[in-house]
């Protein structure tokens, strides 16, 4: 009969939007909750039941039911927070969390992470960040795997090349005449270089294959009456362990002449206006130096004393000038100008061993170890997820997700590629649930859970009008 349908009909009402209801609770719940996605809901109509009419017959709708429930994958806004690891996506893209204890990957837009005492980067419920290992040039290695800092110390690296631009005054008188050399001078016995025997120096730090630091200092004198200089590269004698070194000439690494344009005050281009020869202790001799295949001369020294000269090193010697088919100089190089003598620029590459001091995130999802001794080694790359259909995800609660059959398999790939967003360190994705909206579908729902109850409370007062005719 048509108002027992009716009563049927106020009832499905009644259930859906109570069911609309919980919603709409839920997302209000969720409003300070970290990556949280607000779903929505939309209603439809039950199949119609035919009835005959004047006309024919009719269709008399039973009621209505939840339609589909949706989440909106809207982007949230971002807190800023003090911690590196905090990470948000701005864009598409999810984070591909690993359950521990298994294999299972779940995905996630909430990026509180923390490294735990073993090393893992995790959620708070322990599930493990993945993400590419990346070598020392930033690129991934091999595939998707857990990000875990297993090396906690950058390992020293040996100096190879040393830079050294100076001015050296032209007005300067010099100590020497050719064929003499400044390095003739050097007395390991006596301190060294005597003071009244060269007209200026530089001393520069390099460290050995086991990140010990040792100076290198360059000796420069002018011979007299010419543009030519000439100059003498040694050490501490004390930590000069090359086979054979001793006596006055231990520390003594190299000597060499510089000649310079008078017009220009510039190195000169031919093969033997910058030359280098390297003296070998346990020979007594001195050896000529070709450039390298960088186009640089280098000296030889050995401060660890490993067996069969195991631990010598070759050290480029950067005057800002290197060979080609002639001395190329650079923008900035050595010159001979009329001004007193200093140094203008000086380095050393290589670096002592260091400690893991912190990790720092780029917008590409590069997770970078800075250390103690100043490097800033590539370690990771957080890897993102997209899928074909994002609401074919289920959720699995603590605003993880699942992959599903009616999701497809999960495409992933680098932060800011194919699609997939950038990372946000330090930063957070809030809800994206707007409370004022919430509201505005809780009055409508209470409205319309009110008009269906009445349905229900007038077709029992017709109900009962219908039991009243046989008094």
């Amino acid at each position: 009969m048509a108002l027992s349908s009716s009563l049927f009909s106020g009832i499905s009402g009644l259930s859906s939007l109570g069911n609309a209801m919980q919603i709409i609770g839920d997302n209000i719940a969720n409003v300070n909750t970290v990556g949280f996605k607000g779903s929505t809901f939309t209603f439809q109509d039950l199949l119609s039941q035919s009835i005959s009419t004047q006309s024919g017959t009719a269709q008399v709708g039973r009621g209505t039911a939840i339609g589909d429930v949706s989440a909106s994958f809207e982007q949230g806004s971002f807190e800023s927070t003090g911690s590196t690891t905090d990470l948000a996506i701005g864009g598409d893209g999810f984070f591909t969390l690993r359950e521990a204890g298994s294999e299972s990957l779940f995905y996630s837009r909430a990026g509180k992470f923390r490294f735990d005492n073993d090393g893992y980067l995790t959620n708070p419920e322990g599930y493990v960040v993945q993400g590419w290992r990346l070598d020392d040039q930033g690129e991934n290695i091999g595939s998707m795997t857990d990000v875990l800092l297993d090396s906690f110390t950058s390992d020293p690296d040996p100096t190879d090349n040393v830079t050294i631009i100076t001015n050296l005054d032209s007005d300067a008188v010099g100590h020497h005449t050719a064929p003499t050399f400044l390095a003739h001078d050097w007395d390991a016995t006596s301190g060294g270089m005597p003071s009244d025997k060269y007209e200026y120096q530089s001393t520069v730090k390099v460290f050995d294959s086991l990140g010990s630091t040792h100076d290198i200092t360059i000796y420069f004198d002018k011979e007299q009456g010419s543009s030519t200089w000439q100059y003498a590269i040694a050490c501490n004698p004390n930590e000069d362990s090359r086979a054979g070194a001793g006596g006055v000439t231990q520390g003594l690494l190299a000597r060499g002449k510089i000649n310079f344009s008078e017009s220009a005050g510039t190195i000169l281009p031919n093969a033997t206006d910058f030359t280098m020869d390297t003296y070998d202790p346990s020979a007594g001799s001195w050896t000529p130096v070709t450039p390298n295949t960088a186009g640089y001369l280098e000296f030889s020294p050995d401060f660890l004393g490993g067996a069969g000269g195991s631990t010598v090193m070759n050290i480029a010697l950067d005057l800002g000038s290197h060979f080609e088919s002639a001395w190329t100089n650079a923008a900035l190089t050595t010159t001979q100008y009329a001004r007193s003598s200093s140094t203008i620029f000086q380095s050393a590459d290589g670096y002592g061993a260091g400690d893991l001091k912190g990790v720092d995130v780029d917008v590409d999802g590069t997770m970078t170890g800075v250390y103690s001794n100043g490097q800033l080694i590539p370690l990771y790359r957080v890897a993102l997820a997209k899928f074909q259909n994002v609401q074919g995800l289920h959720k699995e609660g603590g605003s993880l997700y699942r992959q599903t059959r009616e999701s497809g398999d999960a495409i992933t790939g680098d932060p800011g590629t194919n699609g997939l967003g950038n990372i946000s360190p330090n930063s957070l994705e809030q809800s994206n649930v707007d409370i004022a909206n919430e509201f505005v579908k809780m009055i409508t729902t209470q409205r319309g859970f009110q008009a269906n109850s009445k349905i229900i409370t007038v077709t029992d007062q017709m109900l009962a009008e219908l039991i009243n005719l046989k008094r």
